[in-house]
């Protein structure tokens, strides 16, 4: 909470920008794996929508057209005064710091554009509509615990096929009509990919 809320960042603004400085140099070095690129290569075949809780860029990177972030994007900075102005959000070089002084173009001070505790989800409606408009449903790399994220599975029809990639032991809390591929996401992607073309 004291890093990732409103409360945090005006109790001490200079820590929570040091955490995420770091965060956003982090992902400047890392690179996309196998599984981003194997989305990228059903997207060949498929209208492929990523709903993500993640805030990198590593969908993006590799080409995925459709990519809908939940919690915000690393790669961008925000107004403190009025997070979902368009006209303050921005990109934002991963390895340029943001320090305190840095401002948006409404005045204050700049800040990630990540959703911190107790923010709503912007495109929460926009993942609601594309889970509701999905032929195929697939869920990788998550056990479906953090909420209101995990919820989007009850919108998937109930006859579309549907996938869930984890190496987790779902049993007991595998939802009902989906096919678990008991793998990381970067070996389960194949298996999720030629389960697709047999359909």
């Amino acid at each position: 909470m004291r890093l990732a809320s409103v409360d945090g960042f005006r109790d001490d603004p200079e820590a929570v920008l040091e955490f995420y400085n770091a965060r956003r140099m982090q992902l400047y070095n890392v690179k996309p794996n196998h599984a981003h690129y194997a989305l990228v290569e059903l997207e060949k075949q498929h209208d492929v929508t990523i709903v993500t809780q993640n805030v990198d860029d590593l969908h993006e990177r590799v080409g995925s057209s459709k990519v809908i972030h939940l919690h915000g994007e690393l790669t961008k900075v925000t107004s403190s005064r009025n997070r979902e102005d368009d006209r303050c959000i921005k990109y934002y070089p991963l390895n340029l710091p943001i320090y305190l002084g840095h401002k948006a173009d409404d005045g204050s001070q700049l800040r990630p554009y990540i959703v911190w505790f107790g923010e709503e989800l912007r495109y929460m409606d926009d993942a609601r509509l594309a889970v509701e408009n999905a032929d195929i449903f697939i869920v990788i790399g998550t056990s479906l615990v953090v909420y209101p994220a995990a919820g989007l599975v009850g919108y998937a029809h109930r006859e579309i096929p549907k996938f869930l990639v984890d190496p987790s032991d779902m049993e007991g809390h595998l939802l009902s009509g989906f096919m678990h591929i008991k793998a990381k996401a970067t070996e389960g992607v194949d298996i999720l990919i030629d389960e697709i073309r047999r359909l």
